[in-house]
């Protein structure tokens, strides 16, 4: 059989790009997905040049039509889709009593609608090949919650549930569903935040360290390997002991 397909969203940056790169690494035919081709492109080319089978598309999940056209132009060019890594996220942090409804609509549109989106795509291949591995992102605010992010948790926390409710709704057909969930890890996203909050945050980890995008990309590979073929509706998380 040739390499399996992964499709990876939110592909050209951080956690995505380590997804992507760690994916290449274990000879999955991956497919990089994200807004900007730019990005995507020049991540695309730096693993052809490991050596890598990598590919880009233009996605943007907040949008029902980019994702079906997308998937299906990909489906269409590689004829299946093995792997589904649902990385693309965002943030829109604020107070709740402040809370703009646009803030609260674009986190719970992109994380938890998107999600959902690409994973319909998947599914009628995955069942009709009897296998398929979904991993969707969640985050260690979707288990602990956090001051600031109601719109961000509700979508985190959709995912976990959402992950558990297609897990067993598809097991029977050889595809499993899990999610990662990270916890503080050094990304555009975090790099942002002020040194008083980071060091507060930091003091909160066991391990005593800030995790890097290659501690959740391992997470990623090993639930799409063969040696994860009996966990499904598992959250995995990778947070050095912050949350347990």
């Amino acid at each position: 059989m040739s390499n399996r397909v992964a499709f990876v969203t939110g592909a050209s940056r951080g956690i995505g790009h380590a997804i992507a790169l760690n994916l290449c690494q274990a000879n999955y035919d991956v497919v990089l997905a994200a807004t900007k081709i730019e990005g995507n492109e020049q991540i695309a080319e730096e693993l052809r040049a490991l050596g890598a089978t990598a590919s880009t598309v233009n996605l943007d999940v907040s949008s029902a039509e980019s994702v079906k056209e997308t998937f299906a132009k990909v489906l269409k060019d590689k004829t299946r889709i093995d792997i589904l890594v649902n990385n693309a996220g965002i943030t829109r942090d604020g107070l709740a009593m402040r809370m703009k409804a646009a803030d609260w609509d674009a986190v719970l549109n992109i994380n938890l609608n998107g999600t959902f989106r690409c994973i319909q795509q998947v599914l009628p291949g995955m069942l009709r090949n009897r296998w398929g591995r979904i991993i969707n992102l969640t985050s260690v605010v979707g288990q602990a919650g956090a001051a600031g992010q109601a719109n961000y948790a509700a979508s985190k926390g959709g995912i976990i549930s959402m992950t558990k409710a297609l897990a067993q709704e598809v097991g029977s057909r050889g595809i499993t569903v899990n999610a990662v969930a990270p916890g503080y890890i050094l990304t555009d996203m975090t790099a942002v935040l002020p040194e008083e909050i980071k060091a507060r945050i930091l003091a909160q980890v066991p391990l005593g360290r800030i995790g890097q995008p290659d501690d959740i990309a391992h997470a990623v590979k090993f639930l799409a390997s063969e040696d994860a073929s009996y966990i499904t509706g598992h959250i995995l998380s990778v947070n050095g002991g912050m949350y347990m």
